[in-house]
């Protein structure tokens, strides 16, 4: 059996945990490029913990400027074996409230500006991502956020636009039609990266506020959504820490097989593939490509 070692994906300030020991700092090197920042690793009740800023620590990274590749990469290499990506989104849903928490399973991509893969010419793999997040970690991060006493929802559907300006109310309007329930700016494709690196991942969708849709709140307001957020933010600390509590310290096998998701998806030959990209490959694929 593997160890669990919990990546958390989010805003800076959500580290700043009292339960979290023997905190130290660690640069990672990625052949993707520079992650968002330096990674917090530390321990909450025996379990280890990473943390990454998405944004950087000082949020100075704008979401289609996030380097999704190297941010896995870099994880992967920490040995991670769970990703908990913690987002702020909007709602598209009435019942989905300011405050709420949404355990994400579905994604929609909107974005165009990101490089998506791993992988490409010289070697072409294909994930698939049907159930794009892992079951059981999200059933733990739903049963976390319920001892939080956090106003949660099991199931939605996260739609992820460029960014990063808001939607227009067309554009609300149009992603309610398609029955999204949060709208987002960072989780594609940072989702589909972590299948591609068999890491198990789930989000845990924070609402902010409910997008432009809404005609009784009408245009987004970012000063109510930097107040909510630090709201959100405290809620999210002890959602973490309950997820510590509760994870097995052994890495459960996924039914959605994210840990697995290279098995038989490599494409190419290996006497037809690029060395250059498989060195790059090494963290991330290095399980099937060895053989």
């Amino acid at each position: 059996m593997t160890k669990t070692i919990l990546g958390i994906i989010g805003g800076s300030g959500l580290y700043d945990i009292p339960q979290l020991q023997n905190v130290r700092e660690v640069e990672v090197q990625s052949p993707w490029g520079k992650p968002s920042d330096s990674f917090r690793i530390g321990d909450i009740n025996g379990l280890q913990v990473v943390f990454l800023a998405r944004h950087g620590r000082h949020h100075a990274i704008s979401p289609s400027d996030i380097n999704y590749r190297a941010n896995i990469d870099a994880l992967k290499r920490l040995g991670v074996t769970d990703i908990v990506s913690i987002s702020a989104c909007g709602s598209l849903k009435h019942e989905f409230a300011p405050g709420d928490f949404v355990m994400v399973d579905q994604f929609i991509d909107r974005t165009f500006h990101r490089a998506k893969s791993f992988f490409g010419a010289g070697c072409v793999a294909h994930v698939s991502l049907a159930h794009p997040v892992s079951p059981l970690l999200q059933a733990h991060a739903f049963e976390a956020s319920k001892a939080a006493g956090i106003t949660s929802h099991k199931n939605g559907t996260y739609v992820c636009i460029e960014g990063p300006q808001f939607s227009t109310l067309a554009e609300s309007l149009m992603y309610r039609g398609w029955n999204c329930d949060v709208i987002g700016m960072t989780n594609v494709p940072e989702s589909f990266l972590a299948r591609e690196a068999e890491i198990c991942y789930t989000t845990v969708a924070m609402v902010t506020d409910y997008d432009s849709w809404h005609p009784d709140h009408g245009a987004v307001d970012i000063r109510d959504i930097i107040r909510l957020m630090g709201e959100n933010v405290i809620k999210a600390r002890e959602l973490v820490v309950q997820l510590a509590n509760r994870l097995p310290r052994e890495h459960e096998p996924c039914p959605a097989y994210s840990d697995t998701a290279l098995e038989y998806a490599i494409m190419t030959k290996p006497e037809q593939r690029d060395p250059v990209l498989v060195a790059k490959l090494d963290a991330i694929a290095g399980r099937v490509i060895s053989r």
